[in-house]
């Protein structure tokens, strides 16, 4: 049995893996949604207290719901007090952990939080690529076991190269994972700046595109002309311009280009406008099932680089579209992306013999682009799972954590039982 716990910003799980000597494997999970504690000093014990907590009610809600077969998970959420919770008499057994699991970025609290407790607890730290963890979050929910390919798509999470990754392709066996695809990469001009002002985005998409000379007489009337250079030189030294191949900074930046928004007051602003321009022209010119896109618009490459700059390049040369003009390229841009997803999806899953594929992340809230994504792939005789008892945002990925790193665990206990088996014989 192998018992592993992870927290994440809003959320904490606990996953228990028990494998039988015939190699099938039993998982149960526990959901809760929580409120880190973020000071440090004289609340960091507060913050232990409730992780600790955290692991406990998990474990309760198990023990009050979850049924054992060869692959179920119940999830459950936690609405009340745990002291408002009735106590079940098995949860005098409580199962000591066998691991933490947390996301790979170094930097987040959360993740020093999961250190510390490891650490006081002598217990292994399990890193978790976030967009692993996304992926990982579905095959939990639904009890997938067998190998899938995973869309992932968000805004940002520290990739396995040390970039920023969001727009991501991957192969997906429980604690393995490899990328076999991503977005287009694109320069974050000014860092974490630039995922609160969409026009950096557009003029960073402006730059990729060779349309630089476009920067300062397209923003600089929005934003200032000095903003609008200081951006421009930026971008062309590559001074403080991170890259990333987050879908939700694409986003952004065709938000951007199409003169849909220029700040974001609230997280997705920028997204959710460019959802609802796209909306308007879907349901004036028919079904989005009956829309065709041109694949050379978003070409892949033989690595599972998607490009959608083709696309977008006209539109930079727009000076006064009209709301129709602006509402059809939101829509192209929706359809082409999915459309482009979708046949890197199935060529890797042939190349591979893989018949399911997961869709996670915070794109996904997107409905044109997850209903999209979920006909394609299905119309290519493909099973599809997307989360459903929990967000396929940031508030699910302490659940995939947690299953990764319970995965991980069982997968190492099998091979070691493995080599003394083989050491006997």
């Amino acid at each position: 049995m192998f018992v592993a716990a992870a927290v994440y910003t809003s959320a904490a799980a606990r996953v228990q893996i028990e494998c039988q000597a015939d190699g099938t494997c039993t998982t149960t999970s526990g959901y809760t949604p929580t409120q880190l504690a973020r000071s440090e000093g004289a609340n960091l014990a507060a913050a232990f207290f409730e992780l600790w907590m955290i692991m406990v009610s998990a474990y309760l809600l198990i023990c009050m719901g979850a049924c054992h077969s060869r692959y179920p998970v119940r999830l459950f959420s936690i609405t009340k007090p745990l002291s408002q919770l009735p106590v079940p008499a098995t949860a005098t057994t409580f199962t000591p952990l066998d691991a933490v699991a947390h996301d790979l970025h170094p930097d987040f609290f959360s993740t020093r939080l999961a250190l510390r407790v490891a650490g006081e607890r002598g217990l292994p730290a399990v890193a978790v690529q976030h967009h692993h963890a996304h992926a990982a979050a579905v095959l939990a929910e639904h009890g997938v076991q067998e190998p899938v390919i995973a869309l992932t798509l968000d805004g940002v999470g520290l990739g396995l190269d040390g970039t920023a990754w969001g727009g991501e392709l991957l192969w997906v066996h429980g604690a393995r994972c490899e990328r076999v695809g991503h977005l287009a990469p694109l320069m974050l001009p000014g860092g974490d700046i630039a995922a609160r002002e969409p026009w950096r985005m557009a003029a960073a998409l402006l730059h990729a595109s060779g349309q630089a000379d476009q920067i300062v007489p397209r923003f600089a009337p929005v934003v200032g002309e000095t903003a609008a250079r200081t951006v421009q030189t930026m971008l062309a030294r590559g001074l403080n311009c991170p890259q990333t191949t987050a879908a939700g900074r694409w986003f952004d930046a065709v938000a951007g280009l199409l003169g849909l928004a220029v700040r974001q007051g609230i997280e997705a602003q920028a997204a959710i406008a460019l959802e609802q321009a796209a909306t308007r022209h879907l349901q004036a010119h028919g079904s989005m099932l009956a829309q065709r896109t041109e694949p050379a618009l978003a070409p892949v490459d033989a690595a599972g680089c998607i490009d959608v700059r083709p696309l977008c390049l006209p539109w930079a040369q727009w000076s006064s579209p009209s709301p129709a003009q602006v509402e059809a390229a939101a829509a192209q841009f929706h359809l082409a992306l999915a459309d482009a997803l979708v046949a890197r999806a199935t060529r890797v899953a042939r190349e591979r013999g893989v018949r399911c594929v997961v869709l996670g992340g915070g794109c996904f809230f997107n409905r044109i682009l997850a209903e999209r994504c979920v006909a394609g792939l299905q119309a290519q005789g493909l099973r599809v799972h997307a989360a459903q008892a929990l967000s396929c945002g940031d508030a699910g990925l302490a659940l995939g954590q947690a299953w990764v790193a319970a995965q991980q665990l069982a997968q190492a206990q099998q091979s070691m039982d493995s080599e003394e088996t083989a050491a006997c014989a």
